[in-house]
């Protein structure tokens, strides 16, 4: 009997060990610093943001089609002004890191568009590629809107250029397993077969420090 549950611990040990190997090895293959800056002057990545920050003391009203795309504080949460500013602040990093845009994709929610827009990176086109997660529903069904995302991601920006995607956490932790705090980004890199490898997680703050370092 002691030996069967010596043979148990060392099983659960061997799988601890094994399972923290691989989050290292992961860890190893994102993207930090210098490294993560001169990548995504280069260009090739997908840069997936949660919108900014949100006013949560308002809330979602939506009955029918469409209804989401409102900037009505009454019918839909919004940015607050410390996310429009959050906004701001991300895009001025980017632009002072002159890391290349090629184009900006948002969810049709109005606080997606709007970080996109203030973000000030060029044109934003709206797409229900990118949908949140409470509403699948309307659109196609829960499998059909990650799919939609994930073909996205997945997909080769214009050569030497980055592709801004900004829309919602839910979807991106259905689409990809990642999270980000609003204003947060998930940095991808498409492998040309339509999937995807993760290569960095960046907060908001850390454009700015990554924009004061090394512009």
């Amino acid at each position: 009997m002691r030996r069967y549950i010596y043979m148990i611990k060392v099983f659960f040990m061997a799988i601890f060990f094994l399972t923290a190997v691989i989050k290292l090895s992961v860890a190893q293959n994102q993207l930090v610093d210098t490294a993560l800056v001169e990548a995504l002057r280069q260009g090739d990545y997908n840069i997936y943001f949660r919108h900014a920050a949100t006013d949560w003391s308002q809330n979602d009203h939506v009955l029918t089609e469409g209804d989401w795309t409102s900037c009505d504080p009454e019918q839909m949460r919004q940015l607050s002004e410390d996310g429009r500013m959050q906004a701001r602040r991300i895009g001025e990093a980017i632009q002072r890191l002159n890391i290349p845009v090629c184009s900006i994709l948002s969810s049709e929610y109005c606080r997606a568009r709007e970080t996109a827009q203030l973000m000030d990176l060029g044109q934003v086109v709206p797409t229900r590629e990118l949908m949140n997660m409470r509403l699948t529903h309307l659109v196609g069904g829960r499998s059909t809107v990650i799919k939609r995302a994930r073909q996205v991601i997945g997909r080769y920006p214009e050569e030497g250029t980055n592709t801004v995607l900004v829309a919602h956490g839910n979807l991106l932790q259905a689409a990809t397993g990642e999270y980000a705090v609003e204003g947060g980004a998930a940095v991808f890199a498409p492998k040309g077969d339509g999937t995807f490898a993760l290569m960095a997680l960046i907060s908001p703050e850390e454009w700015v420090q990554l924009a004061d370092r090394f512009e």
